[in-house]
């Protein structure tokens, strides 16, 4: 990998002997290692471990959770906040290991609807809740610093599966989204 950063700096018409540039091929290496990191994670096992429900059937949310990803169009970031609703069924999982899935899904190169997507049906699949509802938003610099050039444009995608899917009148989705604005 050094390699090829090494040859990308040449390529662009900086010389990659020179002081500042020598170790850079190594930081990148290393950079691309950590923020890649999620591919060799499975997410299933973050959410392994659950505990009864005690008897909770009501909605639980974990708001605000930060992450940065990579776009897999150019390579870039787009970082942002995922906001998660889950209603219980028999068993719940600990709030930290929310964070963790993001993390495990956003250090993988993305798309943002694909994350959004994947963190509830990963949820679904392991806890087995009665419904799930996701919604992701972020900032992408494939659209700030390059291209269009529109800094501060947002990007929101939702998910949701079980109760939230069959909720007819979006009661339970309005009741996250007030609940997830409420703090915002």
């Amino acid at each position: 990998m050094e390699q090829h950063f090494y040859d990308v700096i040449r390529l662009i018409g900086e010389d990659p002997e020179r002081e500042g540039l020598v170790e850079t091929p190594k930081r990148i290496a290393k950079m691309y290692r950590e923020i890649f990191s999620g591919l060799h994670e499975n997410p299933e096992e973050v959410l392994a471990k659950t505990f009864p429900s005690e008897g909770t059937k009501d909605l639980v949310v974990v708001q605000d959770i930060p992450f940065y990803s990579v776009c897999e169009h150019h390579f870039v970031p787009f970082y942002g906040k995922v906001h998660i609703g889950y209603i219980p069924n028999e068993r719940i999982v600990g709030l930290s290991k929310f964070a963790r899935l993001v993390d495990v899904f956003a250090k993988r190169p993305q798309v943002q609807e694909r994350i959004t997507n994947e963190m509830v049906n990963t949820i679904q699949k392991v806890v087995d809740p009665q419904g799930v509802i996701c919604m992701v938003e972020a900032e992408h610099m494939c659209m700030t610093m390059r291209g269009i050039k529109k800094p501060g444009s947002l990007t929101r995608t939702i998910a949701k599966s079980g109760v939230f899917e069959d909720d007819p009148n979006n009661v339970l989705e309005n009741r996250f989204f007030s609940l997830v604005n409420k703090n915002s």
